[in-house]
């Protein structure tokens, strides 16, 4: 019955980054409809159920609308309920670090698949926030764990540093360097090197596929951002489970 809470509390947080996103590039105003400009009231900002209940379709102008809002919180949802189970059903403040960190990635993979940017004012807020959370470990006397998130952070963004210094600015931007610190903090070792593993791989392979189906081409510019969102996702929840079926592989 807890986890029925938690998904209805990750549907009403994800209702609120779809409002973060669309006051990021349209700061001023009220919530209203990008075709009719008609002002939103309440019942037409319930999460998922307003979606469905209008069948997709602005109450005023009948236009679609952007199924972006039912999914972000939907997702926001599931991942929440993910976090609760990972966490053994556990509420603490690791749970709200990983919950508060979750949303600004959530923000960050829309944010750059809709506009090509990693916003600064998402950006640098979640790494702040990763920062004091990492400093209990110091406190604690855990000093292997806070080296480990460090060290994670700056080899992950010399990595993407060094792939902008060589491409200049071509295969990578300077906000998936910035992505890639905040992963460090959040993930450590290993598990950077597998949410970096994951980010790659479905980025080409998904890269090939937009290729493949003449959606883009080889110049064609990709945001990267959301493959390393959904590679910090998968190291999170499946992390443990991929190194150790890759250990076992040399254990023989």
């Amino acid at each position: 019955m807890f986890s029925i809470f938690i998904f209805l509390f990750g549907l009403s947080v994800g209702s609120f980054l779809n409002c973060v996103i669309y006051r990021l590039a349209l700061p001023k105003g009220r919530s209203f409809c990008p075709h009719c400009k008609h002002k939103l009231s309440w019942q037409d900002l319930i999460p998922v159920f307003s979606f469905l209940i209008l069948r997709g379709k602005c109450r005023y102008c009948k236009k679609p609308i952007s199924p972006q809002y039912p999914l972000v919180e939907i997702a926001t949802a599931i991942l929440f309920v993910l976090i609760f189970w990972i966490l053994d059903f556990e509420l603490g403040l690791t749970f709200g670090f990983w919950i508060l960190i979750s949303c600004f990635l959530i923000i960050i993979f829309v944010y750059d698949l809709k506009h090509f940017i990693i916003p600064d004012k998402v950006i640098y807020p979640a790494i702040i926030i990763a920062l004091i959370f990492n400093f209990q470990f110091l406190i604690f006397n855990q000093f292997s764990i806070f080296n480990s998130l460090i060290l994670s952070a700056i080899g992950a963004s010399a990595f993407f540093l060094l792939i902008v210094l060589i491409s200049r600015g071509k295969w990578m931007g300077i906000g998936d360097i910035k992505l890639a610190f905040l992963m460090g903090l959040f993930l450590g070792f290993p598990y950077i090197l597998v949410a970096l593993f994951f980010s790659f791989l479905i980025g080409a392979i998904i890269g090939i596929g937009l290729v493949l189906a003449k959606r883009k081409t080889l110049k064609s510019e990709v945001p990267f951002g959301p493959f390393l969102v959904t590679g910090t996702f998968i190291a999170l929840f499946w992390g443990q489970k991929i190194i150790q079926w890759y250990l076992n592989l040399f254990s023989i």
